[in-house]
C-alpha cells in the first residue's frame, strides 16, 4: 500500500513537473507565428487579435513571401488560407511539410465540403476552421495546437536524454518495426514518413496489440484534450497509417476496425 502511494506521488510529482515545464516552453514560443492571407481586412484583423493575445506576428499576404518568412524565421504555428494568389494554400503547405514539418498548421478557408477538409488532415494540418470563424474558437484551436506540438517536443527531449531506457528499444508487430530512439519507422525494411499524430496513434496500438482502443481513448491519448464525439479526424488519421503501411505492403492487413467499439492491430 505505502509503495502504491508512493508510486502515485511519483507519478503526480513527475506529470505536475511536466506541465510546469510545458508551460514555461509555451511562454517562449508563444510569440511566433505566421498569418498567410491574401484578404488584406482579414490579415489585420487576425494580426490584431493576436497581438491583443500577447502573440508576435508575422504577416505573409501569398504563399511565396511565407516561405520567405519561414527561411528568416521558424513560426511555432501558421494559420493558412487555401485560396491564395500564385502558389495556392495547398502547394504551400506540401513545401512546408516535406521541409518544415514541426510547424504548426491550422487551414483558415471559407472551403466547407469534406473532402478538403479530409485532404488537408491527411496532408498533416493540424486543425480545420471555416469562415467565417469565432475568434474565440480560433484563439483556442490555436493554443491547442501549440500545446500538442510542445507537448511533441517535450516528448522527444526527454526520450532523448533518457538514453539507458531507450537504447536500442524497439516495437515490432509483423513486418513494421518502430525504432523509438530515433522516432522512426520502417515496414519491411522500408522506411515510411509519419505525421507527429499518425506515429503516436501507431505507437499507442503497437505498444498495446491485443488491446481494442475506443475513438475516444485515442483522441484523448494523442490531441491530449476531451473527445466531444462528433470529430472525424481519428478516422482520417488511421485511414492515412494504413494507405502508408500498404504502399510497403499491400498483402497484409495492420489495424482492424472493431466495429461499433474501435481499433486494435491484426
Amino acid at each position: 500500500m505505502l509503495k502504491t502511494k508512493c508510486e502515485d506521488i511519483l507519478i503526480s510529482s513527475q506529470k505536475h513537473q511536466g506541465d510546469v515545464r510545458l508551460e514555461k516552453k509555451l511562454e517562449k514560443v508563444k510569440s511566433y507565428i505566421l498569418i498567410v492571407e491574401d484578404d488584406n481586412d482579414i490579415n489585420v484583423m487576425l494580426k490584431e487579435l493576436l497581438e491583443q493575445n500577447g502573440y508576435e506576428v508575422l504577416q505573409a499576404f501569398s504563399g511565396t513571401e511565407a516561405l520567405l518568412h519561414i527561411e528568416k524565421r521558424t513560426p511555432m504555428a501558421m494559420i493558412l488560407d487555401l485560396m491564395l494568389p500564385g502558389m495556392n494554400g495547398e502547394e504551400l503547405l506540401h513545401k512546408i511539410k516535406a521541409e518544415n514539418p514541426e510547424i504548426a498548421v491550422i487551414i483558415a478557408s471559407a472551403k466547407e465540403d469534406i473532402r478538403t477538409r479530409v485532404a488537408m488532415l491527411r496532408s498533416g494540418v493540424d486543425d480545420y476552421i471555416t469562415k467565417p470563424f469565432d475568434t474565440d474558437q480560433l484563439l483556442a484551436r490555436l493554443e491547442a495546437v501549440i500545446r500538442r506540438s510542445v507537448s511533441w517536443d517535450i516528448k522527444v527531449t526527454n526520450s532523448t536524454k533518457d538514453m539507458t531506457t531507450l537504447k536500442n528499444e524497439t516495437l515490432q508487430y509483423k513486418d513494421i518495426v518502430m525504432e523509438l530512439e530515433e522516432f522512426r519507422v520502417t515496414v519491411s525494411g522500408e522506411e515510411i514518413k509519419l505525421t507527429r499524430r499518425e506515429y503516436l496513434i501507431l505507437e499507442l496500438l503497437m505498444k498495446n496489440p491485443g488491446k481494442v482502443f475506443t475513438k475516444n481513448n485515442i483522441y484523448e491519448s494523442v490531441w491530449n484534450e476531451e473527445f466531444l464525439g462528433e470529430d472525424n479526424a481519428v478516422n482520417v488519421h488511421i485511414s492515412n497509417i494504413r494507405q502508408k503501411l500498404a504502399k510497403v505492403n499491400s498483402v497484409e492487413t495492420y489495424i482492424e476496425t472493431v466495429w461499433g467499439i474501435g481499433f486494435k492491430m491484426k
